[in-house]
């Protein structure tokens, strides 16, 4: 069985801490936000933050305010955080479950054409 690595257990505590920052921050729009996956190098310096949103149509605009709350995260991390310095924050919008739907629906398209072909077939 394979141990997590401290990088690991970093990251898998800053994604549960900052889902909880983001839920109960003053600004309501941060509340939409949901951390996906937190990434830290392995010299603990850097952080990617993989974000995703109930409508992606504002992923950029969130990208840069969250890029501008990072200093205050980062801080609010630290009160909490057991460690003695907190990674930098990147915020990074992860389109996979956007990918994921897109490729989900070209599955269902091909199904369906393949039972029309079928019905065509048959008649």
């Amino acid at each position: 069985m394979k141990e997590f690595n401290r990088a690991d257990r970093l990251g898998a505590q800053m994604q549960r801490e900052l889902a909880l920052l983001l839920r109960n921050a003053r600004d309501h729009r941060l509340a939409g936000v949901t951390v996906q996956e937190v990434r830290v190098t392995r010299d603990l310096s850097h952080a990617k933050v993989y974000f995703t949103l109930l409508d992606p149509e504002g992923a950029e605009s969130f990208q840069e305010i969250l890029a501008r709350a990072a200093g205050f995260l980062r801080r609010q991390l630290g009160q909490v955080l057991k460690v003695r310095n907190v990674p930098e924050l990147h915020f990074i919008y992860d389109r996979s479950i956007e990918e994921g739907q897109r490729l989900s629906a070209l599955i269902e398209q091909a199904v369906a054409a393949d039972r029309k072909e079928e019905r065509d077939g048959e008649a």
